[in-house]
């Protein structure tokens, strides 16, 4: 097959929900959710769904700004943005200060964990001090059992 063939096989490529729900290791449900919110908008064949490659597209960023913790509206803005014209000044100023609050919160939530993980290392190290006192204390008493 030639490139051009297969560039054009890509074009015209559809997608079944079950098939976009099995890549991706979702529901269908929730691709159905995604079209409510407005992220995906698939055609019809007959009662079925075909989903193009940009509904593809946009439900692999849907997905990745969710695992980023974005919210939806936000995955919505970013999405539309990606499918804009790039010259759009104010979109990608919105854009900006949606990454900057994100950023900012994703660095509080590192800090938290830092602290949190150094707090577990303090009581694990104080756990197994007091365990070895413990062992090392029923070894004294068994010994001296003995003799």
């Amino acid at each position: 097959m030639t490139a051009a063939a297969r560039s054009r096989e890509a074009v015209v490529r559809t997608f079944t929900i079950t098939e976009l729900a099995q890549e991706f290791d979702i529901t269908p449900r929730a691709i159905r959710f995604y079209e409510d919110v407005g992220l995906l908008t698939p055609g019809r064949d007959g009662r079925n769904r075909v989903y193009a490659q940009r509904d593809r597209t946009r439900l692999k960023l849907t997905l990745r700004g969710k695992r980023l913790g974005l919210s939806l509206q936000e995955v919505k803005d970013l999405v539309d943005l990606y499918e804009s014209p790039s010259d759009t000044a104010p979109q990608l100023s919105a854009f900006l200060r949606t990454l900057n609050e994100h950023r900012t919160l994703l660095e509080q939530q590192r800090e938290d964990l830092e602290i949190t993980l150094a707090e577990i290392a303090q009581h694990e190290a104080r756990c197994r001090r007091l365990l070895s006192a413990a062992t090392d204390g029923r070894r004294g008493r068994a010994s001296a059992a003995k003799a």
